[in-house]
């Protein structure tokens, strides 16, 4: 069956067109960034004086190393923690009892709806405040917001990813005596799981991103620790740019992962029998 397109092919007339057009935003792109860089030079922000110290071993030793450190740090129990919390909420959403389901489903929407920043500004106040934890208590605020909103986005990949499934994939596993549960564990959400990773592991950079969140409430990060090295030396606006280029290079490199381990686990999956072809294949 051949694939469904959205649109004809272009013709001749439509693909000069669609050049002539890509040309002019391209023209216009270069052009605009000139204007940027034209107007920094004339303020003298393009002057080698304010980048050397990006190049200097103690700059990235006592400052841009360690808040990389704790951004890495805080995005990975980040990451782990949504993981857990979505599969676990995930399933509760797709699970028979209804109170089971009513409960998750609040929980995931309640979480989905309330913004990263004020999540970690409460857990952040609440920690310091009412619980009396001082130490590593910034820490702990981003990693729970990053979790509770990530988590609720995870849970409901999970059951989007889910439903998502050929309904033959759930038919086959009862026709082989499994129960409901046993089809979602072992059928439905780990092939749910390799269909969503795409999306899964892009979550996983918006939670990267998300880790800057936390210079809001003086958490030692990549942004906190980049800024706290600028301010006196008058080249904050190198030092972000300096920021900038590292999550770029993070992320650029998360997305290829994502996009590489998909590829395998699709030409993998072609080669696995799925479970109703093997049903039919015996009957």
């Amino acid at each position: 069956m051949s694939a469904s397109v959205l649109f004809d092919t272009p013709g001749p007339k439509g693909q000069r067109a669609i050049l002539v057009v890509n040309v002019i935003g391209v023209l216009i792109l270069l052009g605009f960034l000139a204007w940027i860089i034209s107007g920094l030079a004339a303020k003298g922000q393009m002057a080698w004086t304010q980048w050397d110290d990006f190049l200097q071993a103690r700059t990235w030793v006592d400052y841009l190393l360690p808040g990389l450190r704790n951004t890495l740090l805080a995005a990975s129990l980040g990451i782990v923690g949504s993981i857990i919390f979505g599969l676990v909420f995930g399933v509760g959403r797709l699970a028979q009892n209804k109170l089971i389901r009513w409960f998750s489903s609040i929980v995931v929407e309640f979480f989905r709806a309330v913004p990263v920043l004020l999540m970690i500004v409460f857990f952040n106040i609440f920690i310091a405040r009412v619980l009396g934890i001082t130490q590593n208590s910034t820490l702990i605020a981003v990693v729970a917001g990053l979790i509770l909103y990530n988590g609720a986005v995870v849970a409901e990949l999970v059951r989007s990813g889910v439903y998502g499934l050929p309904k033959g994939q759930r038919e086959a596993a009862t026709a082989i005596g499994m129960t409901n549960g046993q089809s979602l564990r072992l059928v439905e959400i780990p092939q749910a799981l390799i269909a969503m990773l795409p999306a899964l592991i892009g979550q996983f950079v918006v939670i990267l991103k998300d880790s800057a969140l936390g210079y809001m409430i003086s958490f030692n990060e990549l942004l906190f620790f980049g800024r706290t090295y600028a301010s006196p030396n008058g080249n904050v606006l190198q030092a972000l740019v300096v920021v900038a280029i590292i999550f770029i290079v993070i992320n650029f490199s998360l997305t290829k992962l994502a996009e590489l381990i998909s590829k395998r686990l699709s030409s993998r999956g072609q080669r696995v029998k799925k479970p109703e072809a093997a049903i039919n294949a015996e009957a």
